[in-house]
């Protein structure tokens, strides 16, 4: 049986700047936003491309979690682009602090980091 990913949970220590930022900046589609009362919890359900799906909640005063590059445990979220050059000029015109363009050794595919709003590291990865 081939497995699939079937989505992505991140929990966020803002959910308006998270939220803000997933489909702002990102440019994710929202597909369903609860709020779970009994939790005190939002559930923003975001689409990515027609396969995947990032589950966005919020939790009152989650603990953080060092989220470094080489921190134990999730290293980053990767996204596949076809153009890494204008993904970066189009997020820089939003005012996200991108790292410079590098080119991976192994593949010669180009890619570069930003951070989400909890310093969650995002790669952006040439198709």
């Amino acid at each position: 049986m081939e497995l699939k990913i079937h989505h992505i949970a991140i929990i966020c220590s803002r959910y308006e700047v998270s939220k803000k930022f997933y489909t702002d900046i990102l440019g994710l589609k929202i597909l369903r936003e609860v709020y779970r009362n009994e939790r005190d919890s939002w559930k923003l359900d975001l689409g990515i491309g027609e396969h995947y799906v990032i589950e966005l909640f919020s939790f009152p005063n989650p603990p953080k979690r060092p989220s470094g590059p080489e921190s134990c445990g999730l290293r980053h979220l990767a996204f596949s682009v076809e153009s890494v050059e204008e993904k970066r000029s189009e997020f820089m015109q939003k005012g996200l602090e991108c790292e410079e363009i590098r080119t991976d050794e192994f593949t010669g595919k180009k890619f570069f980091f930003t951070n989400d709003p909890d310093d969650l590291p995002l790669e952006f990865y040439e198709q």
